[in-house]
């Protein structure tokens, strides 16, 4: 039987972050449909209320008990609002080592949120599950995802050249494929503060997980 992460909910100051439910479809739908998220990930354009339903319902709840990794909404303690999305993949149990990716809606931006959340699954996935390692990898020329890695503590490891399609907007209103290296980040338990400490140096509460 493949070791799977727990279904979990993780607490911080500002945001819970929890498995996905159809009530998050059509927020969800909208999110991925930004030009940005367009721009630095992989997802299908135009993205549908069926592809976020069939996120929800199936590929996010089999990447789990398949033991793959685990995805999780994101969403405001105080509205329930749904922020982002936060997941994590390419989980190698034997070596406890996963990355993490994630994306967070316009309305949110420049919060801080993508930290924040990052930082709590980072110190639950150390803490709780003894994990010995993190990666993100970021597109060269995606700075705000660069900006949230630098903000956490992580390490820069060196350049997957020509190793990500970003794509940009044509004049027809399609989508083109350009071709970019990856920025490979990687975060270890002794990047983190002291465990125990309140507050660590970013100025985010240490999350309490259930």
């Amino acid at each position: 039987m493949n070791p799977t992460f727990p279904d979990i909910s993780i607490s911080t100051d500002r945001l819970v972050l929890r498995p996905l439910d159809e009530d998050d479809i059509p927020a969800l739908a909208e999110m991925m449909n930004d030009e940005l998220v367009a721009a630095w990930t992989a997802i299908p354009q135009p993205y549908t209320e069926d592809r976020a339903r069939n996120w929800v319902t199936r590929y996010a709840p089999g990447e789990r008990t398949a033991g793959r990794g685990i995805d999780l909404a994101v969403t405001e303690f105080l509205t329930q609002r749904l922020v982002g999305i936060v997941q994590l993949g390419n989980t190698n149990w034997r070596v406890r080592s996963s990355e993490i990716s994630y994306v967070i809606a316009p309305w949110a931006r420049g919060e801080g949120y993508a930290s924040e959340a990052t930082l709590a699954v980072a110190r639950w996935l150390f803490g709780d599950q003894k994990f010995e390692r993190l990666e993100l990898r970021t597109a060269a020329g995606n700075t705000a995802s660069q900006q949230v890695a630098q903000k956490i503590g992580c390490i820069s490891e060196g350049v997957l050249r020509n190793a990500f399609l970003a794509r940009s907007r044509t004049e027809d209103g399609g989508l083109a494929d350009i071709r970019t290296d990856l920025i490979v980040w990687s975060l270890l338990p002794e990047d983190l503060d002291v465990p125990g400490r309140r507050v660590d140096a970013n100025g985010f509460a240490y999350p309490e997980w259930n």
